[in-house]
């Protein structure tokens, strides 16, 4: 199955501290959000990657910020089940294909878009989102493009994730507001769940 069918939203997480990974992965599985992406932004992002993947059945464990064919090879060693990249490079795309694992590419143009597609690509992440035209620009990709569909993940809000989830060429949205810092911080992993579970209903 897609990753873009497995679930409404994809949460999109940054982890500061290594031991928070699997009680949150937890929590969100708990709340209906299989599919976690966690970003390769911080030190400890491949240890929680791996950590997840080796404690956490229910997951499906991605790297996000992927962005050499290095984050590559390093994701997917740690236990990564697909991969996220902000963009798509000629040489990242080339690994990506490589790699054996389903990855959502970044596309935030027409031209970006239909670049992947002549490769064969139908489902990317449209990033950064909110900032590179939000809805508008995604409901108008929709007419020349309709063969292509997005996680759109980039500024996308609780109060808006339900209007993207109604365009026709989106499968499913990725949200940082499913572990907010303070939540993470004191452990308040049926906060996480709460949120997960209202993410999972809009759809």
């Amino acid at each position: 199955m897609s990753l873009l069918d497995l679930a409404p939203v994809i949460p999109v997480v940054v982890v500061d501290d290594v031991e928070t990974a699997v009680p949150m992965a937890r929590a969100l599985v708990a709340g209906g959000l299989p599919v976690i992406e966690v970003t390769l932004r911080t030190a400890c992002g491949l240890e929680a990657i791996a950590r997840i993947a080796a404690e956490v059945p229910g997951a499906v464990i991605g790297a996000g910020t992927v962005r050499t064919p290095a984050d590559i090879a390093a994701s997917v060693e740690s236990g990564a089940k697909f991969l996220v990249s902000p963009g798509t490079t000629p040489a990242l795309l080339d690994a990506l294909l490589a790699a054996g694992v389903p990855f959502l590419p970044g596309a935030a143009t027409a031209s970006e878009v239909m670049t992947l597609a002549e490769r064969g690509l139908g489902e990317l992440k449209f990033f950064p989102a909110e900032a590179a035209g939000g809805l508008p620009y995604l409901k108008s990709l929709a007419g020349p493009l309709p063969d292509v569909r997005f996680c759109p993940t980039g500024g996308i809000r609780p109060e808006t994730a339900r209007d993207y989830l109604a365009l026709p060429n989106v499968g499913c949205v990725g949200g940082t507001w499913l572990t907010p810092a303070d939540a993470l911080a004191s452990g308040d992993w049926g906060r996480v769940e709460k949120l997960a579970a209202e993410a999972a209903a809009l759809r």
